[in-house]
């Protein structure tokens, strides 16, 4: 019996989601016992400091150090497959070059549109102002890393899937409500950043199912698909070029540089960007001329958007070291402002993950790789188009959100306007078995409840072990 649509494709690539959650579990053991055994060396440096009486800028420092590097590590180890995995799948690049492809725009993207972020969390959720020039303000950002780490290393072990970018809110959140009161929390800014968690994977789902109608009517369901694809690719991955280099000189250069460089660099991204796509797409037309593949037509752009993914990555998930990690080293170099985190902090903090993408990816990319990056390379390329776009348009208003969640936006944008073009072709298909429609209901279910559960369940949680964790490190330090 053959299969109607209904919502087989969606809930096909939802279905390779959650094998590749169980995947990412298992390749994130290593970083999970690292977590592990961080949290007892922090446990050991507060006992030290309890029992020794040295002082408390020491601590704070060694604990936020110890404490940003893990998560670093943990964030570029456990998102990488999110950036690379369609690329890999779809024959675009090779492992290794990937790794280090994602680990540079990684890099480029926390130093250059890291600092929205990161400043929004340092001194844009709690009023550190009344603190500036003591120690409390630094132990607060401490407990609030140790609480988010602690509730990610929890989660992890029990297979609970959770944004490192709502822990460290919460955390803030809940370690500053203990040191410095309720009225320090900035509650309208928190409200606001939990607006938007929940709108972004809406507007990724938008843009994405968007652009898989655009590939679909010009190019996939056209009778000619490489004259199509000749006509319409490059210049769709030129656009995405000249575009991404617009926005990077947005962020390097300002007043009459701008003018200047913003053209040239536009037209050059886009050049290259054109030739490229056209030079693949004659290629496949060359050896395949009958029957180009989709896959291989699409490598170009996939191999792009593993750039602006990789960079819109860093540029958001950096901030959720950076910002806090500023606040903790400003106790020992006072002349730093609160709230303005300076490019040696981006910096580090991007090799963090770097170092994590690197250490650790591997082997979580050809783990989740049997199931992610069989997604089919046209909606892998829409999904990871349109999660870099929301995800740099959130960290340009220095918003920090969960790149994961607006991926599974994307993948459910895709998949419905995937199904709804096909009713709208109106194709006859025999009904399924209404044990099989229950079954693919549950299956978009379990997600829906999945996503919304680890939404809301991290911010009131990591704002009590926030306020546990700063309540503690408090009376160690005698604060």
């Amino acid at each position: 019996m053959s299969e109607r649509p209904g919502f087989k494709t969606l809930d096909k690539d939802l279905g390779r989601i959650t094998h590749a959650e169980v995947a990412q579990m298992h390749a994130f053991r290593p970083v999970w016992r690292l977590g592990l055994s961080m949290l007892a060396l922090v446990g050991v440096l507060l006992i030290f400091l309890a029992l020794s009486g040295a002082a408390p800028g020491v601590l704070a420092t060694g604990a936020g150090l110890i404490v940003a590097a893990w998560l670093g590590v943990a964030i570029g180890s456990n998102d990488v497959a999110n950036s690379l995995g369609p690329a890999v799948g779809a024959g675009a690049i090779r492992l290794l070059p990937g790794l280090l492809l994602v680990a540079g725009a990684g890099l480029l993207g926390a130093f250059l549109a890291g600092g929205a972020v990161s400043d929004r969390l340092a001194g844009g959720i709690i009023d550190l102002a009344p603190v500036s020039q003591g120690i409390r303000g630094p132990m607060v950002m401490v407990a609030a890393l140790i609480g988010a780490a602690s509730w990610i290393t929890v989660a992890t072990g029990i297979g609970l899937p959770v944004s490192t970018s709502h822990s460290i809110v919460g955390g803030i959140a809940g370690a500053g409500a203990v040191a410095l009161g309720v009225t320090a929390v900035h509650w309208t800014t928190v409200l606001m950043i939990a607006s938007v968690w929940m709108a972004t994977p809406l507007v990724a789902g938008g843009l994405a199912g968007l652009l898989l109608a655009f590939l679909r009517a010009k190019v996939v369901d056209v009778p000619d698909r490489g004259e199509a694809a000749l006509r319409w690719l490059p210049g769709m991955v030129a656009t995405m070029c000249a575009a991404f280099a617009v926005y990077i000189c947005v962020l390097t250069f300002d007043g009459s540089r701008l003018i200047l460089m913003q053209p040239a660099a536009a037209a050059l991204a886009g050049a290259a960007g054109y030739g490229v796509t056209h030079r693949g797409v004659l290629r496949e037309l060359q050896d395949h001329p009958k029957k180009p593949s989709t896959k291989r037509l699409l490598r170009p752009a996939l191999l792009i958007a593993v750039v602006i993914m990789g960079f819109a990555h860093g540029a958001n998930d950096v901030g959720n070291i950076a910002g806090p990690l500023s606040v903790i080293l400003k106790g020992q170099v006072p002349d730093w402002q609160i709230g303005l985190v300076p490019s040696v902090i981006l910096i580090g903090a991007g090799l963090a993950i770097a170092a994590g993408t690197l250490l650790f990816g591997r082997r979580l990319v050809n783990m989740v790789g049997s199931g992610i990056t069989k997604l089919n390379a046209g909606r892998a390329f829409c999904v990871s188009l349109a999660t870099a776009v929301t995800v740099l348009g959130a960290s340009g208003f220095g918003l920090p959100v969960s790149t994961t969640h607006v991926a599974v936006g994307g993948i459910f944008g895709v998949g419905f306007a995937r199904e709804y073009l096909d009713r709208r072709r109106g194709a006859r298909h025999d009904a399924m078995p209404v044990e099989e429609t229950r079954r693919r209901m549950l299956v978009r279910r379990s997600h829906v409840v999945t996503i919304t559960a680890a939404w809301l369940i991290t911010l009131p949680i990591t704002a009590c072990l926030g306020a546990l964790a700063c309540a503690l490190v408090l009376r160690a330090t005698g604060v």
